[in-house]
C-alpha cells in the first residue's frame, strides 16, 4: 500500500526560490507570493544592480527576501544556487524558473546560422533543468514541493520565426510533464506556463522594438488578444494559484495565459 503523502503546504508555510526573479514575470511573481504570505523568497539573477534593490521591495511587502547572483546555465552554479537557497529558506518548496537567453529573438531559421543552434537550445533549454536537478533532492526529502518553469505558447503552436525558440521552449514543457509524472509519488507538483506575448518585460520591449521581423510578428500577435495583451502580474497571478493547495492536485499541465491569441 502506497504511504499517504503529507498535505500541500499552505503559502505561508513555504520557501520560494525564483530563478530570474530581478524582472519581468519572475518579480512580478515575487511579488504576488509576498503578498499572498510567502514569508521567505530568494531571488536570483545575473544584476546585482538590479536585484538587491528588487530583494528590497520584497522586504518592504513583509517578506524576508534575499538576492542571489548567478545564473543557471552551469550546473554547478545551479547547484550552489540551490544550496544557498535551502539555507536562507529553510528549505526550498517552491522553485520557478524564468530565463531568458542573452540575444535570441525571432527569425527565420533560413537566417539562423548553423553554429549558433546549439548555443540557442542551451541558452533557453537546460537552465530549468540544472535547476530542477538541483532542489528535487531536498523536495524529495521532504515529500513536497512546487516546480513551475515558464516556457511559451511557441512550444505549442508552429509560429513563423520561432522554429528555435519553439524547439527549446517545447523542450521545457515534456521536460516538466515528464517530471510531473516522474515526481508526483513524492508529492512534488511540476507544470509550465507558456504565455504567448507578455506587455511590459524587458524581453518584449527587445523584440518588439524596430521595423524588424520580430516587431511585424508580435504587432500581428497582440491584434489577436481580443480580451487583451497580458502584462507580468497576469501570469503572476497564475502562479500564485499554482503553488497554492487550492493547485494541490494539478500536476504536468502547460497552461497558458494569452488573451485570446491562440487557444493551444
Amino acid at each position: 500500500m502506497t504511504e499517504q503523502l503529507p498535505p500541500p503546504k499552505d503559502l505561508s508555510e513555504c520557501g520560494a526560490l525564483i530563478i530570474g526573479g530581478t524582472a519581468g514575470i519572475g518579480f512580478a511573481t515575487a511579488k504576488a507570493l509576498a503578498e499572498a504570505g510567502v514569508p521567505r523568497i530568494v531571488i536570483v539573477g545575473r544584476n546585482a544592480e538590479r536585484g538587491e534593490p528588487a530583494a528590497r521591495l520584497l522586504t518592504d511587502l513583509g517578506a524576508d527576501a534575499h538576492f542571489l547572483a548567478g545564473s543557471p546555465l552551469d550546473p554547478a552554479e545551479a547547484a550552489k544556487i540551490a544550496e544557498e537557497a535551502e539555507r536562507l529558506l529553510g528549505g526550498i518548496d517552491i522553485m520557478m524558473c524564468t530565463t531568458a537567453a542573452d540575444g535570441v529573438a525571432p527569425e527565420l531559421f533560413k537566417d539562423i546560422p548553423a553554429s549558433d543552434i546549439s548555443r540557442i537550445l542551451t541558452e533557453m533549454a537546460t537552465p530549468a533543468m540544472h535547476m530542477a536537478s538541483a532542489v528535487l533532492p531536498g523536495m524529495r526529502s521532504r515529500r513536497g514541493g512546487v516546480i513551475i518553469n515558464v516556457a511559451s505558447d511557441a512550444a505549442k503552436t508552429a509560429t513563423p520565426g520561432e522554429a528555435m525558440i519553439g524547439a527549446a521552449k517545447a523542450a521545457i514543457v515534456m521536460f516538466t510533464r515528464t517530471l510531473a509524472i516522474e515526481e508526483k509519488r513524492h508529492g512534488i507538483r511540476a507544470n509550465a506556463l507558456t504565455p504567448s506575448l507578455v506587455h511590459g518585460t524587458a524581453s518584449t520591449e527587445r523584440i518588439t522594438s524596430g521595423e524588424g521581423f520580430s516587431a511585424k510578428l508580435f504587432a500581428s500577435a497582440a491584434k489577436q488578444a481580443a480580451l487583451g495583451v497580458p502584462d507580468a502580474d497576469d501570469i503572476a497571478a497564475l502562479a500564485v494559484f499554482v503553488c497554492s493547495p487550492a493547485a494541490g492536485k494539478l500536476t504536468g499541465q502547460a497552461i497558458s495565459v494569452n488573451g485570446g491569441i491562440s487557444a493551444a
